[in-house]
C-alpha cells in the first residue's frame, strides 16, 4: 500500500469508509448484481430481475410455439410475440446492467473526490 492510499483511509469518515470498503476491487459480476439488488432502489432492481425472468420463460414458450406452429397465421404471431419478449428482456437487462454500472462509476468518482481532497490539503500545508 502507498503512502497515498494510508492518508486518503485516515481522511475518510466512518460512511466512506463503509462504502470503500464494500467496492473493492475484487468484485465479480455476482457480487455487483447482489450489490444492485440493494440500497435504494433494491425493490425495483428485484423486479425487474424477476420481470426479466418471466420474460425469458415466455420468449423460450413463444420460440417452442413458433416451432411448432403449424399456420402460416400461428407462425407470424408466434414469431411476433417471440420477437417481443426479446425486446423486452433486453430492455429490462439492459436497466439493470446500467445501475451495476452506475455503482462502478460512483466507486471511482468517489476515489477521485477523495484524492483531490488530500490534494487540496497538501497545497494549504505548504
Amino acid at each position: 500500500m502507498t503512502d497515498t492510499d494510508d492518508r486518503i483511509r485516515s481522511a475518510l469518515d466512518a460512511d466512506d469508509r463503509e462504502f470503500l470498503a464494500s467496492l473493492d476491487d475484487s468484485r465479480g459480476m455476482f457480487t455487483q448484481i447482489g450489490d444492485t439488488l440493494g440500497g435504494p432502489l433494491g425493490g425495483w432492481a428485484k423486479l425487474m430481475m424477476a420481470v426479466s425472468f418471466a420474460l425469458g420463460i415466455a420468449m423460450f414458450y413463444s420460440l417452442w410455439q413458433l416451432l411448432t406452429a403449424e399456420g402460416t397465421r400461428e407462425l407470424v404471431l408466434w414469431a411476433t410475440a417471440t420477437l417481443a419478449a426479446l425486446l423486452m428482456q433486453g430492455f429490462t437487462k439492459d436497466w439493470f446492467f446500467s445501475r451495476m454500472n452506475m455503482f462502478s462509476v460512483l466507486r471511482e468518482v468517489k476515489r477521485l473526490q477523495l484524492q483531490v481532497a488530500l490534494q487540496q490539503e497538501e497545497g494549504a500545508k505548504a
